[in-house]
């Protein structure tokens, strides 16, 4: 007859005397206290771990910190694992490394790896960007905080300020990339479910509003402007080359010498740096060289065309022609990406080709056989647009300089 195991008490536990050496009070299926001959008091689970079929306990806490009623409720808990061949052991080990990760998987930590993916998708002044507004809106109050603890009533407060402040556009953005960036950890396995997904429910929608620009008769204005200004020549020189060029604001800063073909006069863009990713070809014309050969002595020895007045080893800032703008009385009336409009919207009252001159706004089309003719098609008709643009632009900077002899 097995011998019978009598349970333990509080009474029983409390009276129990250090000896010289450690031994066990049993209170039945596996659950023993182990005095210590220091006094100190462990409760232990024994058991067969499964498939081995081996020995072993499992610490469970002190007593009296764990109570002899958590102690059996421990013990509950890993019978019931041990009913599904569970090692209660293994099964701990993994919730704390799980507990580990959670609490390392902070909102900041994920949204690094999730701009990571991304950045093979997006021009790296993008990413930059993009970074910039999490790091000025979203990481002071949510960067440290563990991913699967982020809650969508805690998010819609760290976001209000922004509201409050009427920038609507850019709450949508943020609630947009933080939502990517909650999909990502789904997607990823380090989250359940995403907590915030209708979050910009909660903000006003923004009212779609077209970049400031000019019309196309303005555009001697615009060149008085520039010609009169009392700024950088690379700033100068900057703002005429995507005027000329009619390529975005970024890719404007960031030219690269070693992205320029004398000889075929062409700017062969890399996809990295095109918005679409895919790579661009800008034919020059004499103006657009003229401006490069104006440039060389400043820069010809570095990377970019247009330096930084910051560091020389990088290009100028995407916002540098915007702020020159301003300063020339043009702020909220014009611009850098309006230079495009401008440009588009002449070249259209002029009569040109509407595909071609979406072509050389670099604007995809969506059918893949008609881009590959465009392509090839567009590349003579684009040149020649291009040479009529710049000659115009020629035209307003001339008349100004006929009216000032």
């Amino acid at each position: 007859m097995p011998r019978m195991t009598t349970p333990l008490t509080d009474t029983k536990i409390r009276q129990s005397k250090p000896r010289d050496k450690e031994y066990n009070l049993n209170d039945g299926d596996g659950l023993a206290l182990r005095v210590k001959p220091k006094g100190s008091k462990l409760w232990l689970f024994n058991y067969y771990r499964p498939y081995t079929k081996k020995r072993t306990n499992l610490g469970l806490g002190t007593y009296p910190d764990v109570s002899l009623a958590d102690a059996r409720s421990k013990r509950r808990e890993c019978r019931k694992l041990l009913a599904q061949d569970i090692d209660p052991k293994e099964h701990r080990e993994e919730q704390q490394v799980k507990a580990i990760e959670e609490h390392l998987n902070t909102f900041k930590h994920i949204s690094s790896q999730w701009l990571d993916m991304k950045r093979s998708s997006i021009t790296h002044d993008h990413a930059e960007k993009i970074w910039g507004s999490l790091e000025l809106h979203i990481f002071p109050d949510m960067g440290n905080i563990p991913i699967h603890k982020i809650r969508a009533k805690n998010t819609i407060k760290v976001i209000q300020p922004v509201a409050n402040k009427g920038s609507l556009e850019t709450v949508k953005r943020l609630c947009q990339r933080i939502n990517e960036i909650m999909v990502f950890a789904v997607n990823t396995g380090i989250i359940e479910s995403n907590a915030l997904a209708g979050i910009k429910q909660a903000f006003g929608t923004p009212t779609k509003k077209n970049l400031p620009t000019i019309k196309p008769d303005q555009l001697p204005e615009l060149m008085k402007a520039i010609h009169k200004a009392n700024i950088r020549i690379t700033t100068r020189k900057l703002i005429e080359w995507q005027l000329h060029t009619m390529v975005r604001p970024g890719e404007a800063a960031g030219t690269r010498w070693d992205e320029i073909d004398f000889t075929k006069k062409c700017w062969d863009i890399p996809a990295s740096r095109m918005k679409a990713k895919r790579a661009f070809n800008v034919p020059l014309s004499d103006q657009a060289i003229e401006i490069l050969e104006q440039m060389k002595p400043l820069s010809a020895h570095r990377d970019y065309v247009f330096l930084s007045n910051i560091d020389p080893k990088k290009h100028a800032n995407t916002s540098t022609a915007n702020v020159a703008l301003k300063r020339m009385g043009f702020a909220g009336t014009l611009v850098a990406h309006g230079l495009r409009s401008l440009a588009s919207t002449t070249l259209n009252e002029e009569g040109f080709d509407y595909d071609v001159i979406e072509a050389s706004l670099a604007h995809v089309e969506k059918n893949d056989v008609r881009r590959a003719y465009n392509r090839a098609e567009y590349l003579t008709k684009r040149r020649d647009m291009l040479n009529w643009w710049s000659n115009h632009i020629e035209t307003a900077l001339s008349d100004i300089r006929l009216n000032e002899i």
